[in-house]
């Protein structure tokens, strides 16, 4: 099972030459394949532009990957640029790149070395977020607790993802949920039960993604 994954911030913007031909790459983080598609629709926007060639890459262990060379040779767009992203470790991202030709033919080579320097060129200026799997916690402590042991949770370095005083208030009670990496779920138990004194309890109740850092 996959533990952590790593993407970018927020779409970037770069923009190389090669022989008086422009490559505009747009790199763009993507949760699902139509919304992967949908930026290379948008990219279309270029309409003079002769080829919008496009890689993506999905899912926590990057297993849905797409490449697509939109009329330039075989092998020569689509795929350099996937590889540029697996050789980075990224996932959940989605490269487009515009070209617009200048008049002078790149080779088969060339045109390899373009498309991947566009998008080394993009992965320049992103922000990379690492994103580790978490377990969801939940528990119940008296209202005179929630706020030290809220606090004491955080400083412990648990994300407290939220905290429920409406549900449980007529028992005199709000909830906990928090979020901790599965290696470290011992560490969560020990804590809560030495901060109520071995009243509360955790339960598993999921999982999620939480960024790192």
């Amino acid at each position: 099972m996959v533990e952590r994954y790593t993407t970018i911030a927020r779409a970037v913007q770069a923009e190389i030459e090669a022989k008086r031909s422009r490559f505009l790459c747009d790199l763009v983080p993507v949760a699902s394949e139509d919304e992967a598609r949908a930026v290379v629709e948008r990219a279309r926007k270029h309409w003079d532009a002769r080829h919008h060639c496009s890689a993506f890459v999905l899912g926590p262990a990057a297993d849905i990957r797409r490449s697509n060379d939109d009329g330039e040779p075989s092998g020569t767009a689509g795929t350099p640029m996937l590889d540029v992203l697996t050789g980075a470790d990224l996932t959940d991202v989605v490269v487009v790149v515009t070209r617009w030709f200048g008049g002078t033919l790149l080779g088969t080579g060339g045109l390899v070395k373009a498309y991947s320097d566009a998008v080394r060129a993009a992965l320049d200026e992103a922000r990379l977020v690492h994103y580790e799997r978490q377990v969801r916690l939940t528990c119940q402590v008296t209202l005179a607790d929630v706020g030290r042991v809220e606090n004491a949770l955080r400083a412990a370095g648990f994300v407290v993802a939220d905290v429920d005083y409406a549900t449980h208030a007529a028992a005199g009670r709000a909830g906990l949920e928090v979020a901790a990496p599965s290696d470290a779920l011992g560490r969560a138990d020990a804590a809560l039960a030495e901060l109520t004194s071995g009243e509360a309890a955790f339960e598993r109740v999921g999982q999620t993604w939480a960024a790192k850092g």
